[in-house]
């Protein structure tokens, strides 16, 4: 996911933009996830290609946990901030619900990659929307007005939302199989052990 850092200068009551791009975590994840889908043969191989994932993943955890630490934006901003953020929520899921799955016997290395396939047509999607509010932030997009902006801002701000709540979803509904298939074999606590109960996801 890209990730976008975004600064407010603010001079009088206008609001200047400055947006850097320190990283492009999510196109990275988007990156390595597809070589995980194109060359992982065994479940050995996708553990080792998800390790990449991990990698960027960790990377880009410094970018965000320093922007949940930025306090006192104003309006715009803040729903700015809160949108790249949404980003990192969408990367927490996905790295932290797909690692746990790589050890679920109950997938097979075909399903994992087709699973690694849906995760990243959802990436792809989040990242549109904050390639849209990079456009719209950036210093060369200032000839709009602060309404025409503010529009845009919370238009990528609801778009994120629910691009979120389907990686939520979509996680919670491949677990759903891997727990059907427990069932049949008996072993439904160990499934819930590793993924531990819908209340105790922390998503």
């Amino acid at each position: 996911m890209l990730c976008v850092s975004c600064m407010l200068a603010v001079t009088g009551a206008k609001a200047q933009w400055v947006v850097a791009d320190p990283g492009n975590l999510a196109q990275g994840i988007i990156n390595a996830t597809k070589n995980i889908m194109h060359t992982s043969s065994t479940a050995s191989n996708m553990l080792n290609n998800f390790k990449e994932v991990q990698k960027v993943y960790n990377q880009g955890r410094e970018y965000y946990d320093a922007l949940k630490a930025v306090n006192n934006l104003v309006k715009d901003a803040r729903k700015v901030q809160k949108t790249i953020l949404m980003v990192g929520d969408i990367t927490d899921i996905y790295v932290h619900s797909f690692e746990k799955m790589l050890t679920d016997d109950n997938f097979t290395v075909e399903e994992l990659a087709a699973i690694a396939n849906g995760y990243t047509k959802l990436l792809n999607e989040s990242d549109d929307v904050l390639q849209e509010l990079k456009g719209v932030v950036n210093a060369s997009t200032l000839s709009l007005s602060d309404k025409e902006r503010m529009e845009v801002i919370d238009n990528a701000y609801s778009k994120m939302s629910e691009y979120r709540s389907l990686v939520k979803y979509y996680t919670n509904k491949n677990i759903s199989v891997s727990l059907l298939r427990a069932k049949e074999k008996n072993s439904t606590q160990r499934v819930l052990d590793l993924y531990g109960t819908e209340n105790e996801r922390y998503w």
